[in-house]
């Protein structure tokens, strides 16, 4: 015996009055939330939310080799001609251990630039730390970011423990990775602070820090150039840095600021000057001066073109 269509009707309007709908999106359908019950958020898939495990797979992986030792570093030497010095500053390094690598950073080029300079065997192992809302923007950037430079997203427009705790499960799991402490390219030719990302994974993770300086790539394409300009840089490693007893991520995010510094005095005089600058704490910083924009667009000065010159204030950012 069916029952009467008026009892049906009423149990139907019952349940859409007590429950509410939410879709997952495809292929899910959509499904009733009882009230007072949170509907399931749908996972995003840009940004921070971006998945990149399948990246760090061998399939990607093999991917990865071939886009790197082809034309990643064919492009990088047709436009950047990279020197590359320091390399026996990491002879000490256990081969066998991941390693953080921390630069300060002016261009799209650097990214490329180092991937194809820090040597083996950290780098077919190798993370890139990159801007979520920039290189993630979308499913098709994220995509080409994490199979081309082996990217992972970072989220510079908030505190989010969700970037720093991949980072560091990355480096427990035996990947190295690069880091741009400064968080963004210089906006106006100076370097910026350095933020505390670099200095907080090797404290939590005990993994040394390897300070690089970058030289020459913002004259190739700085941020506001629409095309690369071909020149010349410089990638100076230094020293492996780790952290002593009692430091923090501000006390060793500052060595690792000074070392950089010291890098590129280094990179722009010679060693013996550049040391000797640095036992007398006079180490020019690569922030530029105080002041309003017109007066460090001055000091910053025409760096195209230029040479190298010991005699200057602060080192060749660019």
């Amino acid at each position: 015996m069916r029952p009467p269509a008026e009892l049906v009707g009423d149990f139907r309007s019952l349940v859409a009055k007590t429950t509410r709908r939410t879709s997952f999106g495809f292929p899910y359908r959509a499904a009733a939330v009882p009230k007072g019950v949170e509907p399931m958020q749908e996972k995003g898939r840009t940004g921070g939310d971006y998945e990149t495990d399948w990246s760090r797979r061998l399939p990607a992986r093999m991917a990865r080799v071939l886009i790197v030792e082809g034309p990643m570093r064919g492009l990088v030497r047709a436009v950047a001609n990279p020197e590359r010095t320091g390399f026996d500053r990491l002879s000490d390094l256990d081969e066998d251990r991941p390693v953080i690598f921390a630069a300060n950073h002016h261009s799209h080029v650097d990214a490329p630039l180092l991937i194809t300079s820090i040597p083996e065997p950290w780098r077919h192992k190798l993370v890139v730390g990159a801007a979520a809302d920039y290189f993630f923007a979308s499913r098709m950037t994220g995509a080409l970011s994490a199979l081309a430079m082996g990217a992972i997203p970072i989220d510079r427009t908030r505190v989010n423990r969700k970037s720093a705790d991949l980072a560091a499960e990355l480096i427990e799991d035996g990947w190295s990775i690069l880091i741009f402490p400064e968080g963004g390219r210089s906006p106006d030719g100076w370097g910026q602070p350095f933020r505390g990302g670099a200095a907080y994974l090797s404290v939590r993770t005990d993994a040394p820090v390897v300070p690089i300086h970058l030289e020459g790539t913002g004259r190739i394409m700085g941020k506001g150039m629409n095309r690369p300009r071909p020149g010349r840089t410089v990638v100076t490693f230094g020293k492996p840095m780790r952290p002593q007893a009692g430091d923090d991520a501000r006390s060793l995010g500052s060595r690792i600021e000074t070392a950089v510094y010291e890098l590129a005095d280094e990179s722009a005089t010679d060693w013996w000057s550049a040391r000797r600058r640095a036992a007398r704490q006079l180490t020019p910083v690569l922030t530029g001066p105080e002041g309003p924009s017109w007066r460090r667009a001055w000091a910053l000065g025409d760096r195209k073109g230029r040479t190298r010159r010991p005699s200057r204030s602060w080192p060749d950012l660019g």
